[in-house]
Formats: structure tokens, sequence, C-alpha cells
């Protein structure tokens, strides 16, 4: 059995606080330490079980014993934390975007390389539950030739639900720190689906729009061709919809030549109800000496246990992570294309009634 390993998480937001609550679960892993810049959230982790924690990722770098990293910062501090950690000698877990531009990739990449450490990014749709069992039916052939796919995610990011419990940090509102709006946010995630099933793929069209007085895009429509399949997909992202965990707004369809596949045929009707059935598994599974489903009872939440688990046991066992640098440098390549398709400094701002 491998040794435990010892990590750290690197940002305590919304979603940081979600690879905390992952890692704890996760047998063979232990948080030892936690670094984040608002006492809030260092409150927050002490209260789930983590007693070292750290006003600066630097101070965490250099003072805590842990092997690998989580680094769940705003996106324009990934490089300087990448780079930090890999110069430490330890591995990272970066949330997506994996960098706010190429340039900043490629150095995070290097650093990695020259440390021999390893990076993996969390690309989590391609771990959720209907998505994996979409890759299993079109792998089986079930589909035959799909002409045509498309794929979409709606978010109300930055903003909350009315009544809003907090106030937008200022990052969230600066282009320069985000690095772009919706494409890079959410789009990332859909090219990176995208390509796992149909392999590299090359940008047709892209057009982007702003419904919002945000200052990048909140709406945006990519259209791609897959060399390798001829398959002709279209890809939709934006900040305009409200949503409410459990519930996710987002949609997946194959239209092949024998059937079409969507991911609706694969998610619970009822999340509320799934959550209690699979609550109830649980406790069975622990009562009768079972491991239980993590996170299953969340249902979208059990993919980032996916992803850090996949992430965690190639560092245990010295493989290659299987979502990495390459993965997340190449969405970068992609959102890149599609704004410069798009025009991006002449983005088009629509007026809605």
């Amino acid at each position: 059995m491998s040794d435990p390993l010892d990590l750290g998480i690197l940002g305590l937001g919304n979603i940081g606080t979600v690879h905390l609550q992952t890692a704890r679960a996760m047998d063979g892993v232990r948080v030892t330490a936690v670094a984040d810049a608002v006492p809030a959230n260092r409150r927050r982790a002490r209260s789930l079980g983590v007693d070292e924690t750290y006003d600066d990722y630097r101070d965490l770098l250099a003072e805590a014993t842990v092997d690998a990293v989580v680094v769940a910062l705003p996106p324009f501090l990934h490089e300087d934390a990448v780079v930090a950690a890999a110069e430490s000698g330890r591995h990272a877990f970066v949330e997506k975007p994996f960098a706010t531009d190429l340039e900043s990739a490629d150095r995070m990449i290097d650093a990695a390389e020259g440390a021999g450490v390893s990076l993996g990014v969390d690309h989590t749709i391609r771990y959720f539950p209907a998505v994996v069992e979409m890759k299993r039916v079109y792998d089986e052939g079930r589909l035959g030739h799909v002409p045509m796919a498309s794929i979409g995610r709606v978010n109300g990011w930055p903003f909350e639900r009315p009544p809003a419990s907090r106030s937008i940090p200022d990052w969230q509102l600066d282009a320069d720190a985000t690095g772009g709006g919706a494409l890079l946010d959410l789009g990332v995630h859909l090219f990176d689906v995208l390509e796992w099933f149909f392999g590299d793929l090359e940008v047709a069209h892209a057009s982007t729009a702003r419904q919002l007085d945000l200052p990048y895009e909140d709406t945006a429509v990519v259209v791609l061709e897959s060399p390798q399949t001829g398959t002709l997909a279209t890809l939709q992202c934006g900040f305009f919809q409200w949503e409410e965990p459990p519930e996710i707004n987002m949609r997946f369809r194959l239209d092949g030549v024998a059937e079409t596949l969507s991911n609706g045929e694969f998610v619970p009707d009822n999340l509320t109800l799934h959550a209690a059935k699979s609550g109830l598994s649980n406790a069975w599974r622990r009562a009768t000496g079972q491991d239980p489903e993590y996170f299953g009872p969340t249902y979208y939440y059990r993919a980032h246990f996916r992803a850090l688990a996949d992430f965690v046991e190639a560092v245990q066992t010295g493989e290659t992570p299987p979502v990495g640098p390459a993965e997340g440098r190449r969405t970068l390549e992609l959102v890149a294309r599609a704004y410069e398709l798009a025009g991006r400094t002449d983005e088009r701002e629509v007026v809605t009634p």
C-alpha cells in the first residue's frame, strides 16, 4: 500500500472548500495544511478539521509538510503558485482554467518538468457520471458515426442568486485577473470533453456577446470540426442564468446515424430524491463494512472526487496524471483561437427589453 499523501489546499473559496472536503473523504490522503488570505475561509478550514492554516500560500510551501497541493486560487495567481510549488518539489492539481494564457501555461509546464513533479488539471465535466456513461456508449459504437454534437454550460457567475450572501471579489470583475469571460471559465471544460470524444478539433467559427455589464463576454458560441471523426460540434456557454446546486445547467447531445444520445438520459429525474436514496445506500454500505460511494448523494460533486482521486493515484504510483498540463494547455489554445475568430476587442453588446 502506498504511503498517505500529505496534501495542501491553496485557496479556500467555494471550489477550494469542495476540494478540501473531497480530499478528506479519500483513503490514503491527509489534508495537512491550507492557505487563504481571507480569515473566514481559514476558520472554515479549521472547522472542517485542518489545524494548520496560513494566510499566504508561500508560507505554506515554505513551512508545511505536504507532498502535493491543490491550486484553487484565482486564475491570475495560478502561474506563481504552480511555479513556487514545483520549485519546492511539490506536485500540483490545478483548478481550471489551467492558466490565463498560453505563455503562462508554458512557464508552469517548464517549471514542473524542470523539477520533476506532476501537474493535474481539474477538468471536472469529463468526470460527470452522465458524461462517463455517454463516453462508454459512444466507444461501444452504438451510435455509429456521429455527424453532429452539441454541448453547453450556463451559470450565473460571478453573481449569486438573490439575496446575495457576499460581495463580489474585485478580481472576478477584472478581465485581466480572470483572463477572459464565459469562454475561458466554462468553455475550457466543454472543449476538453469534445476533444476527449472526437480527438483534436479545429475552430471554424466563434462569436461572443455581452448581456450584462461585465468587462468580458458572458455569452459565447463556437463551431468546431473534427478531422479525425468528421463530426461538426457546437459549443455554447454563458453567465446569464441562475442555477441552484445540486441542479447543474449543462447539456451534451450526440446525434449519431443510429440514434441520438444526451446526458439527460443518465441524470436522475429528481436529484433531491436521488440524494436521499444515495444517503441511505451509503449508510447501509458503512453498516455492512463496505466503502460508501463518496459524494454520490450530491451526484455532480462525485466528479470532483474522481478527478482528484485520479491525480492522487498517479502521484502515488509514479504515473502520468490522466488529465494533465497537455490537456489544460490544449483547451487554452482552443479558447485563444475562438477569441481570435470572434474578434475579442469588437464584442457585441446585446440590448434586451
